[in-house]
């Protein structure tokens, strides 16, 4: 596990490939249920990713790359897996938890641990505003300035192997400068993305001002992360956060 440092009071972690039981492609701690792999193989996975979150229980997503937000609670534990790309809870015993494989995990927590929400942040969900809705949410549920609140950033595909075209371009035309440009060969024109500075600069236009992470490339480092972008078949990681009793 990847265990965040940052001064949060909060228990946080985003796990790694290593650990599980899953073979081939998925090797070894695939965490996700709709890529592929043995159903008995992730239900221990997740069995295994489950004990290291402090006796919380996590909530998983059905992510759909939007940008709807959910509470995490036994309500929400004890019905169907939401459709949603955020999650945000006041409640201790819940871990909001979201999975990725070249996307970007974002943790939240309130200074003082009375709130924490993640995130699952592709660009297209970082375009839509998924951090914008989860930075509110928080914000509404635990009385919090947005200034506030800490900021963790994962593993996410890196700026020297996000290849984009024009659609994504676009989409960030506020923040031109973390988009390079590098056409291939043949002149078709292409950008090198920063997606962990992108959700920097929107976090930091949201008021967020001690944001930490954002060090890894997914597409890098095969030993330790899956990538959807490298591998195609893969499997996901995983990132939970979670009040303290």
């Amino acid at each position: 596990m990847i265990v965040p440092d940052w001064p949060a009071p909060v228990g946080a972690c985003c796990s790694t490939r290593d650990g599980g039981v899953s073979p081939g492609p998925y090797a070894s701690l695939n965490l996700g249920v709709a890529v592929g792999d043995d159903a008995v193989a992730v239900a221990e996975n997740r069995r295994r990713f489950a004990a290291t979150l402090g006796g919380a229980q996590p909530l998983w997503l059905r992510q759909v790359h939007g940008v709807r937000v959910v509470k995490a609670d036994a309500a929400a534990l004890a019905g169907p897996t939401p459709d949603a790309d955020a999650a945000w809870t006041d409640q201790p015993g819940v871990a909001c938890v979201v999975q990725v494989a070249d996307c970007l995990p974002v943790l939240l927590a309130h200074p003082d641990g009375r709130g924490v929400a993640a995130a699952h942040a592709g660009w297209r969900g970082l375009a839509g505003g998924v951090l914008d809705v989860a930075v509110q949410a928080l914000c509404n549920g635990t009385g919090a300035d947005p200034h506030d609140l800490l900021a963790w950033l994962g593993p996410c595909i890196g700026p020297h192997t996000f290849e984009v075209g024009a659609d994504v371009r676009d989409a960030f035309a506020d923040d031109a400068a973390l988009l390079r440009y590098t056409p291939r060969a043949d002149g078709d024109p292409r950008w090198h993305a920063d997606l962990a500075g992108l959700a920097r600069a929107r976090l930091q236009r949201l008021g967020l001002t001690r944001v930490h992470g954002g060090t890894w490339c997914t597409v890098s480092d095969p030993s330790r992360f899956f990538s959807y972008r490298r591998d195609g078949v893969t499997g996901r990681l995983a990132a939970a956060i979670w009040r303290r009793p």
